[in-house]
């Protein structure tokens, strides 16, 4: 595949002080944006702020998903990763075809909960490589 840069490839995966609460507190904020916004998406809700809500989905997302690239942007090779391009495709959808926005909705719920409790075998597979990768091939 030919040599990888060091900052987005790390040899090791990095992280810092405090990561895994960060994790934990982001992963609870997008839960609750994810209850919010499932209001809107099922009954198209006008009484109150689902958006809002679906902003804090958004942002929180995008949180979790910036700190798994810094960490090691394996992640953007593995399953995993591509999983939540999917699932970001998915709510773009359903933002702009409003009839759809339920089934997409329910969409992202499955790829969530398929792939975030699915084997690590699973979670950690390539597409590209066609196979479970933990760490990039020596580059030659």
């Amino acid at each position: 595949m030919g040599s990888y840069p060091g900052f987005l490839f790390p040899e090791h995966s990095r992280c810092f002080p405090g990561q895994r609460w960060v994790n934990i507190s982001l992963r609870t904020l997008h839960l609750i944006g994810l209850s919010g916004a499932g209001y809107g998406f099922f009954v198209h809700g006008h009484e109150m702020n689902w958006e809002a809500f679906l902003l804090l989905t958004i942002f929180s997302g995008t949180a979790m998903m910036l700190i798994s690239i810094w960490s090691n942007g394996i992640w953007l090779l593995q399953l995993r990763g591509q999983a939540i391009m999917l699932k970001l495709l998915l709510l773009a959808l359903a933002l702009a075809l409003p009839p759809w926005r339920a089934a997409l909705f329910v969409g992202v719920l499955v790829i969530s909960g398929l792939i975030s409790h699915a084997p690590g075998n699973v979670r950690y597979y390539s597409l590209l490589y066609g196979r479970r990768i933990d760490h990039l091939p020596a580059s030659s």
